[in-house]
């Protein structure tokens, strides 16, 4: 009899191996595995998982289904709340969330809802299992901006309810921040991204691509001339920040986001692809969150040897457990409690190295984080030749500059409230990075849910006038 206190082990590529290739580090449960799991579940009444989950799936229901071998029952449940299952059971903080809140985890470990979710939703795939579109339209129309996270599952959502929906997409593929941020060993494009996308398509959902909002066409056109009743804002956060420090734009320094999206959408860890992207025998990567993680990891790939530069501790890392313990496998070198104040160059004004200060944690800040302090005259070299920023990133400020009345905060990002996503601009509505900045996917599905619904009301009310 298996150990009903802790998880059933999930296979993963030895660290040796995947360090060297772009094949995804995690391989998931089998029918067996996943069974066995499911059977840890508690199944209780007042389910804690749920509410720690921001799109509020019935996670005892479809868990129980996976317990008794009723797949494609379970595919059907998490469907009525989440249109991109595949990616959340591989991308989600699910330590945080769910997880974090099951009863199984106060004696023992909790049930492994992620990866529970991860394995219906590849099944499902491979048995040719669809969402269930509407059974009739209600003849109006709605736009959506942005094919990332939160605009999917707003689309999809109105479609279920009957909506003709149209996504608007900047870049040539649709996905988003799934296709360009997060790399190909976390989150397969062809294999996962794509097929959700397929799946939100199956809905009736049109996607456009290379249309830029703001300069193809307006917001207030697509209202105007384009007879949309509605439009949803799910455009992301795709400005980078940077420190401001001297030797910031020398040769060989790159944002995170440049960085990964010429390796993730654009495939320049394919030799087939000409894609051009830095091959650094060395890199820094500056940040301690995700996306830095994902950085390090996809420079490691690509042959260097990687540090990270946080100015924290280990125990104030943002990135997920289960990131830094995979980096660490893999061989990234983590230097903590230290900060850039200087990038180093040669005379050609490419980068040779990466001056430090070693930094002490001094009281909590606003954030309930130690503050970092520098010590004085503690300052260091790293030789490195290339430096990756991973500090955040910010809305691009082209669609509230194109929008009349549409309403921004001091750090660019569209004002809305969190219930139904509504902003200063009637019938327009927003969510995702767009609004709170840099956050996770499943925060950003849990607001193309809330616009979804804000937007029902609106056009609903509209006509009971």
């Amino acid at each position: 009899m298996a150990d009903v206190l802790k998880k059933v082990p999930v296979r993963e590529q030895a660290p040796k191996v995947r360090a060297t290739n772009f094949e995804e580090v995690c391989l998931g449960y089998n029918k067996e595995e996943a069974m066995e799991e499911a059977n840890r579940c508690l199944g209780c009444k007042k389910a804690k998982c749920m509410e720690g989950c921001p799109v509020s799936i019935n996670i005892p229901g479809f868990v129980h289904e996976v317990k008794e071998g009723n797949f494609e029952k379970a595919y059907q449940i998490i469907g009525e709340s989440s249109a991109l299952p595949a990616v959340c059971g591989r991308v989600c903080p699910q330590e945080t969330q769910c997880e974090g809140r099951c009863i199984r985890g106060m004696k023992g470990e909790a049930v492994s809802i992620g990866k529970l979710e991860r394995f219906v939703a590849d099944w499902a795939k491979e048995n040719g299992i669809k969402p269930v579109p509407a059974a009739q339209k209600n003849g109006h129309k709605v736009a959506v901006i942005g094919s990332g996270p939160s605009g999917l599952t707003c689309a999809g959502d109105l479609a279920k309810m009957g909506y003709d929906v149209t996504i608007f997409e900047a870049l040539h593929k649709a996905g988003g921040v799934l296709v360009y941020g997060i790399p190909e060993f976390r989150l397969p494009k062809d294999k996962v991204v794509a097929a959700e996308v397929e799946n939100v398509k199956s809905l009736g959902v049109k996607i456009e691509t290379n249309v830029i909002i703001g300069k193809s066409v307006t917001i207030d056109e697509l209202l105007k001339d384009e007879g949309f009743e509605a439009v949803f804002i799910g455009s992301g956060a795709g400005l980078p920040m940077f420190m401001g420090i001297p030797g910031e734009q020398a040769n060989g320094v790159f944002s995170a986001n440049e960085y990964l999206t010429r390796n993730n959408l654009m495939k320049a860890f394919r030799e087939d692809y000409d894609t051009p992207i830095a091959h650094g025998k060395k890199v820094a990567v500056v940040g301690g969150g995700n996306v830095a993680m994902d950085a390090a990891r996809t420079a490691l790939r690509l042959g260097a040897e990687v540090h990270i530069i946080y100015r924290r501790s280990e125990a104030e890392l943002p990135a997920r457990k289960e990131e830094v313990h995979h980096a660490k496998e893999e061989g990234v070198q983590f230097d903590l409690l230290c900060n850039p104040v200087e990038i180093l160059t040669d005379d050609k004004d490419w980068v040779t190295g990466i001056k430090c200060i070693r930094m002490e944690l001094g009281e909590p800040d606003a954030s309930g984080r130690r503050r970092p302090v520098e010590i004085p005259g503690s300052e260091f070299t790293i030789d490195v030749d290339t430096v990756i920023m991973s500090l955040g990133t910010s809305p691009n400020p082209l669609i509230s500059s194109t929008t009349i009345g549409l309403d921004v905060n001091k750090r660019k990002c569209i004002i809305a409230d969190e219930e139904f996503g509504k902003t200063s601009k009637e019938g327009v509505y927003a969510g995702g990075d767009a609004v709170t900045g840099a956050a996770t996917v499943i925060l950003a599905m849990g607001a193309g849910k809330a616009g979804a619904r804000g937007i029902d009301e609106y056009i609903k009310s509209k006509y009971a006038k």
